[in-house]
């Protein structure tokens, strides 16, 4: 189903950043799992406001001239918190989800006044050239959990992905049901050609993080 936000209801959900000001992002109450804010987004959008990304330097605005590309979107919170920091920021997800990646665009634009936002529709394991060269970041939130596409999301990595691209990856770890094979699965393909490596929760944003989600950092393989 598409998320039309015009036929759908909706509900608003609020993500303070460290300066008090707030994203403000649909969610409808149907058409799938793309449409809602879940937890691992929240966690990895405030961890782009941690330290690990802070310049020693005062006032030094580290994300500005970044670029970042965000796959399986959804409502957008992660790279609208990219944009918000001052990055140039290519969201992507399906055909379906663009009406509510750029709703929430439009809503958010007053908060990206040094980087921008754009959505664009991407098909993991497809062309790939428009988005080249590669960013400085990949941005993926709980796109582990469907088996059929472990492997096209694999291959977007690839696709993407340069030497110096940092891939940041925050996942739920479920234990019911095919979860944990997919996430085995997963791991294994991305092993093959990437290294990764763990972030402690005290890297994290102390308020917005939990033991059962995780963000790992991900550089191709020299």
């Amino acid at each position: 189903m598409a998320a039309d936000t015009d036929e759908c209801k909706y509900f608003v959900r609020e993500l303070e950043r460290n300066d008090g000001c707030a994203l403000k992002v649909k969610q409808c109450y149907t058409g799938g799992v793309g449409c809602v804010v879940w937890d691992a987004a929240i966690v990895l959008a405030k961890y782009l406001e941690t330290e690990q990304f802070h310049d020693a330097s005062p006032g030094a605005d580290v994300w500005s001239g970044r670029t970042v590309v965000e796959l399986g979107a959804g409502t957008g919170v992660v790279g609208l918190m990219a944009a918000s920091l001052g990055a140039e920021v290519t969201v992507t997800d399906l055909e379906d989800l663009q009406t509510l990646l750029r709703e929430n665009i439009h809503e958010n634009q007053a908060l990206i006044t040094s980087g921008s936002i754009t959505a664009k529709v991407l098909k993991w394991g497809e062309d790939a050239s428009e988005f080249l060269p590669p960013p400085h970041y990949i941005l993926m939130a709980d796109c582990i959990y469907y088996e059929q596409s472990i492997v096209p999301l694999v291959e977007s990595l690839k696709l993407l992905s340069g030497p110096e691209t940092c891939i940041i990856c925050c996942y739920e770890q479920r234990t019911e049901g095919v979860n944990p094979e997919v996430e085995r699965r997963f791991f294994e393909l991305l092993q093959q050609n990437f290294n990764c490596e763990k972030i402690p929760s005290e890297k994290q944003d102390p308020e917005f993080s939990s033991p059962d989600i995780h963000i790992l950092h991900i550089r191709r393989k020299i």
